[in-house]
């Protein structure tokens, strides 16, 4: 049975970790000064003492533009502070839920099953595929792989030629939690049907002005199809209630 009180929750004060809360208000949210991903050792005394049975991790750089700019933050952040998370698991046999995203996919293809090849286009991909190399060393972990955003959407703008699984971040962390009261391992997929990223801001932001754009009107390469196949979710979670601590 799951026990909210003893979720342990990385990057809570972002947008997933915001409306995650919101959903399990009973977990442990240390802000980044009380759990810098980066400081290992300050991590294992954060956690000393505590009785943690899982860590959702989402703390992460996030912004493809930015990350290309400053890749030597999302080495530090995405990869060896999410190397520094699954060495935490281990040693305190915690299992670990790593977020990562579909951008871990080429986008040459589109409806990506867990088991099709991953091959990121950029350097913000690469970096949350080297996490996911690193949960992958850890048996107990689980990797969910989505896309998400706020509501309304947040830009003037939408690409018309990128496809896309995304759903509004309530939605994720609805799904994200009936993930997280379950006893799956491996790698799972969550989002929605595939849609353009214009349809979608058109969706949720119906009376909003946006104007579609071209990925080729930006300056850093984002994959053209990322959507994905969710059928492994649907099939082990559709039916089921959502779990409300």
């Amino acid at each position: 049975m799951f026990n909210p009180k003893k979720l342990l929750v990385t990057g809570g004060s972002g947008l997933l970790g915001s409306a995650i809360k919101k959903l399990i208000p009973r977990a442990l949210y240390p802000s980044s000064k009380m759990l810098t991903i980066t400081n290992y050792r300050q991590m294992d005394d954060f956690v000393r003492g505590k009785h943690i049975s899982q860590i959702l991790h989402l703390a992460a750089f996030t912004s493809p533009p930015k990350v290309e700019n400053e890749p030597q933050k999302a080495l530090d952040v995405n990869i060896i502070g999410t190397a520094n998370v699954v060495k935490l698991c281990m040693k305190n046999n915690v299992k670990l839920i790593y977020v990562s995203t579909d951008y871990v996919f080429s986008g040459k293809k589109g409806i990506y099953s867990e088991e099709d090849p991953v091959y990121p286009v950029n350097k913000y991909a690469w970096s949350k595929l080297g996490g996911e190399c690193a949960a992958r060393l850890y048996d107990n972990s689980l990797i969910i792989r989505t896309s998400f955003g706020p509501k309304p959407f947040p830009y003037d703008v939408a690409f018309t030629d990128q496809w896309t699984s995304r759903e509004t971040v309530d939605t994720v962390a609805q799904k994200i939690v009936k993930i997280i009261d379950s006893d799956i391992r491996g790698v799972i997929h969550i989002g929605g049907r595939r849609i353009s990223v214009y349809e979608y801001a058109k969706k949720i932001s119906p009376r909003k002005i946006v104007n579609p754009i071209s990925r080729r009107d930006v300056k850093f390469t984002i994959p053209s199809d990322t959507s994905l196949n969710t059928s492994k979710y649907d099939r082990l979670f559709s039916s089921n209630r959502i779990a409300q601590n």
